[in-house]
């Protein structure tokens, strides 16, 4: 690997950790913002998450007494840093990941996977009873939704498998270049929809939204997971769940909405820099930006507006039966429609 090659990765990551930081927070904001209103509440301003970042910085970091001060530390980092990591492996704005070639889907769904289990180490971790159930909950919610999640995607896969057998299927890259809307009849049409329902209904118990809120619930466990965090600790679980939210809205958009608007319209205007033609990749990376606020709006600001919070024992009956047979139901529709 050349030089210039190692520097372009690491000012890209550098530009991709800065836009999932902004813009996770800027998203945070509007969902609040919009929670409330659709709520008739007035709510905090957009960029609120920005002053409670702020304010979180120049807190003090406490330590419980009985906690495990090591893993206690290391819980939170290991949450930011995997939420950003996610993001070099993700297409954004309708282009390659930084990290394209040196991992793919499988990968991407061990990496959904850390940051939660940074919450659940820094849970135990605290020697809390309240982080402690917290602990448990996540536990129970990750093996809940990770099965339905795992059907989607290899649902996906196997299709562009039948589809075009010379292409590596389990590339992020790939599955964003050809979309199965392109591929399948009306029924696999049908069988991608009923994926694409339940991997959102996956969203917002990865993201630890309400409904699927009770490893934090407030009014319960007083917290739970970070019930004892403050200071910079508990700001970079704050900027984890910001990063997050933009990595697993970006996989969704990967997976089913990758169209570009440049490709689609026919535009090929602008003027070149690097084999990147500006005006195309400005008008692609805003499209970009609203399918994400809608991904964002449909899969958690509205779901979190209209129910309330549901039991833990709701929350694995919801993802083993419908959610996983909506996965299923769709993957026969596919293979249905692969057959005939």
């Amino acid at each position: 690997m050349s030089i210039e090659t190692i520097l372009l990765a690491v000012f890209g990551t550098i530009l991709v950790t800065i836009f999932g930081i902004v813009f996770g927070l800027i998203y945070k904001g509007i969902d609040r913002k919009l929670v409330a209103r659709l709520q008739s509440r007035i709510g905090p301003p957009i960029i609120q998450p920005f002053y409670d970042l702020q304010k979180l910085r120049i807190k003090e970091n406490i330590v419980p007494h009985n906690a495990v001060p090591w893993l206690f530390h290391f819980a939170p980092i290991l949450s930011l840093t995997t939420s950003i990591l996610l993001l070099l492996y993700i297409p954004i704005g309708g282009k390659k990941p930084i990290l394209d070639g040196y991992g793919d889907i499988i990968l991407v769904l061990y990496l959904l996977a850390l940051p939660s289990l940074g919450l659940i180490l820094g849970g135990f971790a605290s020697s809390s009873p309240y982080a402690s159930v917290g602990a448990q909950r996540e536990m129970v919610m990750m093996m809940s939704y990770e099965f339905p999640l795992a059907v989607v995607v290899s649902a996906i896969a196997w299709r562009l498998t039948k589809a075009e057998p010379s292409l590596h299927v389990f590339s992020l890259s790939t599955l964003a270049e050809h979309s199965l809307w392109d591929i399948v009849g009306p029924l696999g049409a049908v069988g991608f929809l009923m994926l694409f329902i339940a991997i959102m209904a996956v969203v917002p118990a990865n993201l630890v939204k309400i409904p699927f809120d009770a490893p934090e619930a407030e009014t319960e466990i007083a917290g739970g997971l970070i019930v004892e965090y403050s200071g910079t600790n508990l700001a970079m679980f704050y900027l984890a769940d910001a990063v997050r939210t933009v990595a697993v809205g970006s996989l969704v958009i990967a997976l089913f909405i990758p169209h570009n608007l440049s490709s689609f319209l026919g535009i090929d205007m602008g003027f070149t820099v690097m084999d990147i033609n500006i005006f195309n990749f400005i008008l692609d990376f805003l499209f970009y930006l609203l399918k994400l606020f809608l991904v964002i709006f449909v899969g958690v600001t509205v779901v979190r507006a209209a129910t309330a919070r549901l039991k833990i024992a709701q929350i694995t009956s919801f993802y083993w039966l419908p959610t996983t047979l909506m996965a299923l139901g769709g993957l026969a529709l596919l293979v249905i429609d692969y057959s005939f």
